[in-house]
């Protein structure tokens, strides 16, 4: 309705196209301007100034022919000093910068396999936003802005993907268990063998004692009672542990121990054979 007065508002961040006459004239900035229709003036169009942005999806195939969806982002806007040729020199932005992205994701990605595609997004988006700074420039366009924002690749592709994953995290874990029941496996042994060491230990002192005290006991018996000999001293304790053992089995109701041949009697052969083991390692040349 401004126009019907020869007066015309323009928006901030904006921009209008003034045309004499269907020719361009000069562009206006925000603002209020006068616009006598009566002698040819009239705005053709406005031109927004604010970055906008763009997505979009482009198929391809990696070098290791692995279909993938690449997703860009492109971040553009008019530059107020080329208004001009943004608005006339462009029937349709979108749609050419979607051109130029296509070209250039189509030309990178085939040389990558699937896995460099991944680690070099940055890279394809820095070839993405060269490339349309260069062409778009001429238009009076900026490209502010170029994300590639995600790499799809076949849905078989990222099940087989995650299987392999998982398979690898598998088989650390199962490495990782196998090397703590190993832990586990020598910490054992070696507390076993500190125990058998201990209890050797213990065993020869409890031998050592009773060595001891049978030695006392045979020197006690010998001097308090006269004309007794080592021999018949040993014989009377082999008697009294013989006994000693007997009752002990005798006692338990599931022992299975059983002295052959068995009867008091046979504590002298028991005493005879270990004297003459005993003799006979004496006798052996050392």
């Amino acid at each position: 309705m401004g126009q019907c007065f020869g007066c015309i508002q323009v928006p901030q961040s904006t921009v209008a196209m003034r045309e004499q006459f269907g020719k361009f004239d000069k562009v206006l900035e925000p603002g209020c301007h006068c616009l006598p229709w009566c002698i040819g003036y009239q705005v053709a169009g406005f031109l927004s100034l604010r970055v906008q942005q763009l997505d979009v999806r482009c198929e391809t195939k990696t070098k290791d022919n692995v279909f993938v969806t690449v997703v860009a982002s492109i971040q553009y806007r008019p530059l107020s000093q080329k208004a001009a040729d943004a608005f006339y020199k462009l029937s349709n932005t979108r749609e050419q910068i979607q051109a130029y992205v296509f070209d250039v994701i189509r030309a990178s990605v085939p040389r990558l396999e699937l896995d460099a595609a991944f680690e070099q997004k940055n890279d394809i988006a820095r070839a993405v936003e060269d490339e349309l700074e260069k062409a778009m420039s001429a238009y009076g366009y900026e490209i502010v802005q170029t994300l590639i924002v995600d790499i799809e690749p076949d849905a078989q592709v990222k099940r087989a993907m995650n299987e392999i994953n998982a398979a690898a995290r598998l088989r650390v874990a199962a490495n990782e268990k196998a090397e703590a029941e190993k832990i586990l496996q020598i910490k054992k042994a070696e507390g076993e063998a500190e125990s058998k060491y201990l209890s050797g230990v213990g065993i020869a002192r409890q031998r050592q004692a009773i060595v001891d005290g049978l030695r006392d006991s045979v020197i006690a018996f010998s001097e308090n009672v006269p004309g007794t000999t080592a021999k018949d001293v040993m014989d009377m304790v082999l008697v009294t542990q013989y006994f000693d053992t007997m009752k002990e089995i005798g006692a338990s109701s599931k022992s299975s121990a059983v002295f052959i041949p068995h009867g008091p009697g046979a504590v002298k052969d028991v005493a005879s054979q270990i004297r003459e083991g005993l003799l006979q390692a004496e006798s052996v040349p050392h």
